[in-house]
């Protein structure tokens, strides 16, 4: 547990450190290394493949929380998906997040509202808000789900048989 909170801290100061000291547009983004960057998840490659590149390395489930990765499903002109930080909880329904290269080619953008517009609540289908259009617009992006910066418990065999999480060993 200790080296998890250890984690979240640092990716939050690095976070911050880059957000006061680097301008949006000293560099050409793309979401993913982006995503990477700020929330401390190392997962490679397209967007798309995030979720499933996750599955025993992470925690995932339908519930956004700071510091986790929203992982949008490749969906028409978005042909590798989308990756995006959570950066605020604003309602069970709407967060915030922090992410590159959707308004503005290659470009960041801070605290972007996601409306989740799925029938059952779950974040199965968002909306996201766009700098051109000032709102969510029309298009609903279907979603994955939420890829959580702490890595997934790890079960270990202790030498009396039974089994010791991670977290029990730290």
């Amino acid at each position: 547990m200790k080296n998890g909170r250890s984690a979240f801290i640092g990716a939050l100061m690095m976070l911050a450190s880059f957000l006061i000291a680097t301008p949006a547009s000293a560099q050409f983004w793309q979401c993913a290394p982006f995503a990477r960057m700020v929330s401390g998840i190392e997962i490679y490659g397209n967007a798309g493949t995030w979720w499933g590149q996750a599955a025993g390395r992470y925690d995932r489930g339908q519930s956004p929380q700071v510091g986790s990765v929203m992982v949008m499903k490749p969906h028409g002109k978005m042909r590798v998906g989308h990756v995006a930080m959570v950066s605020r909880i604003v309602s069970p329904r709407e967060i915030k997040v922090t992410h590159a290269n959707w308004s503005r080619r290659g470009g960041v953008e801070r605290d972007v509202r996601v409306v989740d517009v799925s029938d059952a609540g779950d974040w199965s289908r968002v909306k996201v808000w766009f700098a051109s259009m000032g709102h969510v617009g029309q298009t609903s992006y279907p979603t994955f789900g939420f890829v959580y910066a702490k890595p997934a418990t790890t079960q270990f065999a202790s030498a009396k048989g039974g089994a010791v999480t991670h977290a029990a060993l730290l």
